[in-house]
This record gives structure tokens, sequence and C-alpha cells, in this order.
């Protein structure tokens, strides 16, 4: 418990093995209730290492996609009651480090979602970011803080916070499965006027770090400039898409599983 509210760390894993106790090693346990790994059928021995952890490990039966990953991860963490949800990359991109103060934001206000950036303090080049995706990252961004009315330093950071009420609250289910959920979850973020704190962020590529190729990257671009042009036109009341509706499908924790099962059950 942190001042009074469960906290849970999710980690949407997929071929992790490698590098997810070295993550879960700096994860600061006195401040966090449960870490759930999440993983999306990974090949490698991923799972075998989060259960030799001790870590409450959901397993895909198929591979889903990063979003749909996503999905499984919040769905549990409000099973279990989270007060607030932190997404960290088992990859060790990411450092757990920064965990008290991400959370600390959101529990201690006055934020709803909390985002780690690697823009803030200008330090993503020198982490090893290539190149064409930090010039991708600042034109997306740029485009997108027009189209949505934000002010982010960057919209595609994969260390996030988020409060009980945003994953209550977003028609979660109505995103895609892919790499795009995360803007969509942003840009829903956005419209339904939550609040977005960030923190300067030093992030690290390295050969076991996740990382997708370029023709993925293209693909994933252009969902981004497509969300953003959909949040454009639902903000200025020229068209409706299931993503912003309210009415929308929302996670549901009390059902059974669908697509994941407790890996000590497998």
């Amino acid at each position: 418990m942190f001042h009074g509210k469960k906290i849970v760390v999710v980690m949407p894993a997929y071929n992790a093995a490698k590098t997810i106790e070295r993550t879960y090693r700096e994860i600061p346990m006195d401040l966090v209730d449960e870490v759930v790994v999440t993983d999306d059928a990974s090949p490698d021995d991923t799972v075998e290492v989060s259960k030799q952890l001790g870590l409450h490990t959901l397993v895909h039966h198929r591979n889903r996609g990063y979003g749909g990953n996503q999905k499984t991860c919040y769905t549990e963490a409000l099973r279990l009651g989270a007060d607030v949800t932190v997404m960290l990359h088992p990859d060790y991109q990411y450092t757990p480090a920064l965990l008290p103060a991400i959370i600390a934001m959101i529990t201690d206000g006055p934020f709803d979602a909390v985002l780690g950036s690697r823009v803030l303090g200008g330090r993503a080049l020198a982490g090893g970011m290539p190149m064409y995706k930090y010039i991708a990252n600042r034109g997306l961004t740029a485009v997108q803080n027009i189209l949505c009315g934000a002010k982010l330093s960057e919209y595609h950071t994969g260390y996030r916070a988020f409060s009980k009420q945003i994953l209550e609250s977003l028609p979660l289910l109505e995103n895609s499965d892919d790499f795009v959920f995360d803007n969509q979850m942003l840009a829903q973020i956005l419209l339904a006027g939550f609040e977005i704190g960030e923190v300067s962020c030093p992030a690290a590529y390295f050969e076991e770090a996740s990382s997708i190729n370029f023709q993925r990257s293209v693909k994933y671009g252009l969902g981004v400039l497509a969300t953003s042009v959909q949040s454009f036109l639902q903000r200025k009341g020229l068209a409706r898409f299931s993503i912003f509706d309210p009415n929308g499908r929302h996670l549901e924790p009390e059902e059974t599983r669908d697509h994941a099962s407790l890996a000590t059950q497998s």
C-alpha cells in the first residue's frame, strides 16, 4: 500500500526470459502490493522464470498482440483491487527506480495518469534510441498535440500509470489489440478530461530490449495519425467513434478469464 492505495505493477511480457528477473528485482516492493505478468504466448522461458520468482503470472492461450496483452493486464489489476496500476515493461528498458515518483503523482494528485517521458531531459538519443525513431517520435508528437489539444512531450513511451477511475471508465475493449492501443488509450484519456502528468525517464536500448521493426513502426505511425484525426473530429463534434463512446465495451474483471489462465493452473 502507498498512502492507503493498493498499487499493482503489470508487466505485459513477450520473450522476456532474459530480463524479467532483473526488472522485478529493482521494483520497490515496500510500495507495490502485487506484480502481475501476462505472457503473450512467448516461445521462450518467460513463464517459467516468472513462476520461479513467485509472480502472479497469466498466460495467453495464443498471441493476442501488445494491445490485447494490456487489456488482460488491466483487467487483472482491477480484479485484484488496484487503486493505481503501473505498466512496466519486463525488458528492463525503463527503470523501476521511478516507480515511487510515478505512483505518488497519482495517489497524492493532481494527476489521473502519468507517463515516463524519454524526451523530457533530452536523454533519448543518449540512451540509444535510433535517430529515425527519435525524429518520428518528435514529428508524431507535434501533430498529436495539435489534433488532441494537448501539450505532452511524447505519446509513445511504454512506461505508464493509471488511476482506477481511468481503467474503469474508458471503453478500452473498443481499442486495437496491436501497438496503436497505447495511443488510442491516451486519446481517450484526454477526451474524457483526465489529467496526464509526465516524469523524465531514461530509457535503454540493447539487444534484449523489445522493439518493433521499421515496417511495424510505419504501420504504428499511420495508426497514430488515424487515431489523432479521430480524436480531433470527435472533439470538434464532426464525427463519432466507438473508442470514444462512454457506453462502449469496458473491462470486465468480474468475469471469468477468456483468453488467459494462471500459470500455476496450466
